[in-house]
């Protein structure tokens, strides 16, 4: 118990956190996703839109898999 009670001394908020990433990484692949469709379906799609949602999945990807990393180097428990 005193070991769990100090990793999240160190990283507080870290459940949230990552749930928070999971949540606007598959937001923003939903996104991209929904826009691929309606590109292969002839709509016409804002190349600003596009740039969002890849900007947005690349950004809330890489903080996931930063968070996961930080952890895993300090020898925490997933």
């Amino acid at each position: 118990m005193k070991a769990r009670l100090l990793q999240e001394a160190r990283t507080p908020w870290r459940g949230l956190r990552r749930a928070l990433w999971l949540a606007f990484t598959a937001s923003a692949g939903l996104g991209l996703a929904t826009m691929a469709m309606r590109a292969s379906a002839g709509d016409v799609v804002a190349g600003s839109d596009l740039l969002i949602q890849v900007v947005a999945l690349v950004l809330f990807g890489s903080l996931l898999w930063w968070d996961r990393n930080v952890a895993d180097d300090q020898g925490g428990v997933s």
